[in-house]
């Protein structure tokens, strides 16, 4: 891999430097491995325990020493992203697998109150100023506020899609968001869902709500008075963060 840094410290075909070196990730070295033996570059990063965010694979031929000729022409671009941050290989032969990669890196649960916060801000600001959603144009809200009680339940299906690998509004239990507010006890008169995959903080996943005239329709209605959401990583081959958001008018 010194081939591999060479050309990430001082620049390849055109391409500038990257802005730091690669670390070394045993992992990585077995999920080259694995590629070897067959599998893709993704499921063998997976396999291995590697939590990818995104991923850069090459295989070149050549004597150790002599690597840098062949890197080069395995495309400058890939090599020097300066978004990969570690690096495994594998040698068997003349044969080098090499996998670069980003790691996903999910908040912890300590964060989850700053998050929560940052979404009702969020939150709050579009419904303040109003919002075009889609073809529809919404007059500004009243805010919402933070329920525990709502967040509670967000977690509890955004952990269940993570567990279990999928993504609806209805549970692997035929349960709507409704019946999942009802089931611990919260009267509500109504209850709006949103969901996504992938995002990796607050504003992304309100930014991807707003700009789908859907989710933004449950944001901007007036009638919701309390939110909660949570978030939970999934596993295998899905790593990204789920959330679910949820909007409720009370009963009073």
């Amino acid at each position: 891999m010194h081939a591999l840094q060479v050309l990430r410290l001082g620049g390849c075909g055109g391409t500038l430097a990257a802005a730091k070196p690669l670390q070394h990730d045993s992992s990585l070295d077995r999920a080259a491995e694995l590629w070897s033996l067959g599998s893709t570059p993704m499921a063998a990063a997976e396999r291995s325990g590697y939590a990818v965010k995104s991923l850069t694979a090459v295989q070149v031929r050549g004597a150790d020493a002599d690597l840098i000729g062949p890197l080069r022409r395995s495309g400058c671009g890939k090599l020097l992203n300066p978004a990969l941050r570690d690096v495994g290989a594998y040698r068997r032969g003349l044969d080098t697998w090499i996998v670069m990669a980003a790691p996903l890196l999910a908040p912890s649960r300590a964060d989850e109150p700053a998050l929560a916060n940052r979404a009702l801000q969020l939150v709050n600001a579009v419904r303040a100023r109003g919002a075009h959603c889609g073809s529809r144009q919404f007059a500004a809200a009243a805010p919402v506020r933070l329920s525990d009680t709502l967040a509670s339940v967000a977690l509890g299906h955004a952990a269940d899609m993570a567990n279990h690998g999928y993504f609806e509004h209805q549970d692997l239990s035929g349960r709507s968001p409704a019946d999942r507010v009802r089931a611990v006890g919260y009267a509500e008169k109504l209850v709006g869902e949103n969901i996504a995959y992938g995002p990796e903080n607050a504003d992304e996943v309100v930014a991807g709500w707003l700009a789908s005239p859907g989710h933004c329709e449950n944001i901007m209605d007036p009638r919701f008075a309390e939110m909660g959401i949570a978030y939970a990583p999934g596993r295998a081959g899905m790593r990204g963060l789920f959330w679910v958001q949820l909007l409720a008018d009370p009963k009073t």
